[in-house]
C-alpha cells in the first residue's frame, strides 16, 4: 500500500522530466544532477536535447509531443533518431483527435509505426491524453496501445488544457491493462499526497517535473 512506500520506493518509479520549450542544455545538466541527488529511475527530455550523458539512469524521450498531430512517419523518424542518440524509452503521443472520433484503427497504425521504428528492445509508452477522452475512449485507447505493442499507457502530456493525470483515469487504465502493461501517470503531480493516490490507483511510473517537492513530502 502507498502508506508503506518509502521515499526511495517512490523515487524508483519516477521519470524526472524536462519538456518545457525554453529548456537549455544547462537545464538538462541540472536535471541530470537533480536525478542523481534524488535517486530517481529515469530522466525524460525532448528529443532535440539528446544525447544526454547520465550514466546509471534510463534515458527517455518524447515523440509527437505534445499535440500528437504529427504524421505517424514523422513520429517514427523522431523516435528512431532518439533511440539512435541513446534513448532507451520513447513516450509517444497518439493522435488524440482520432481517439475522440472513435477511429482506433488510425490510433493503432500510429502506435505500430512507432513500435516498428524503435524495435522490440526499447520501451514504448503511449500517451493517450486521458483528460480529453471519455471513459469509453480511455478504455479503447488502452486496448489499442496493448495491441500495438506498447509497454506502458500514460495519462497525459501535461500540456493539454483539459488537464493532466487523475485518480479516476489511472484506475480505469490500470483496470483495463490488468497488469500486462505499466501505467504512467503524468501531468499536474505536484504533491506527495497526489502521487501516492495515483500509485494506489494503479500507477507504476510517475512523470514529474516537481520531483523534489513530491519526494520531500514522503517519509524517508
Amino acid at each position: 500500500m502507498p502508506d508503506a512506500l518509502t521515499r526511495a520506493d517512490v523515487a524508483a518509479m519516477i521519470d524526472h522530466t524536462l519538456l518545457k520549450p525554453e529548456a537549455t542544455p544547462a537545464d538538462v545538466d541540472q536535471l541530470v544532477a537533480e536525478a542523481r541527488e534524488l535517486a530517481v529511475l529515469a530522466v525524460c527530455v525532448s528529443p532535440s536535447m539528446l544525447p544526454v550523458r547520465a550514466p546509471g539512469f534510463i534515458i527517455a524521450a518524447v515523440a509527437g509531443f505534445p499535440s500528437g498531430k504529427h504524421h505517424s512517419l514523422v513520429k517514427a523518424a523522431e523516435a528512431r533518431l532518439a533511440v539512435q542518440q541513446g534513448a532507451a524509452e520513447i513516450d509517444m503521443v497518439i493522435d488524440v483527435g482520432a481517439a475522440v472520433a472513435g477511429d482506433f484503427n488510425a490510433v493503432l497504425a500510429d502506435i505500430v509505426t512507432v513500435r516498428e521504428a524503435i524495435g522490440d528492445d526499447r520501451v514504448l509508452k503511449v500517451i493517450i491524453e486521458s483528460a480529453a477522452l471519455t471513459d469509453e475512449a480511455i478504455v479503447q485507447a488502452c486496448r489499442t496501445a496493448e495491441r500495438g505493442g506498447a509497454n506502458y499507457v500514460k495519462t497525459s502530456t501535461g500540456f493539454h488544457p483539459a488537464g493532466g493525470a487523475s485518480v479516476h483515469a489511472v484506475r480505469l487504465m490500470a483496470d483495463t491493462v490488468g497488469g500486462r502493461l505499466g501505467v504512467k501517470a503524468s501531468g499536474g503531480i505536484r504533491t506527495a499526497e497526489f502521487a501516492l493516490e495515483l500509485i494506489e490507483a494503479g500507477a507504476t511510473r510517475l512523470g514529474l517535473s516537481q520531483t523534489r517537492a513530491v519526494l520531500d513530502g514522503i517519509q524517508a
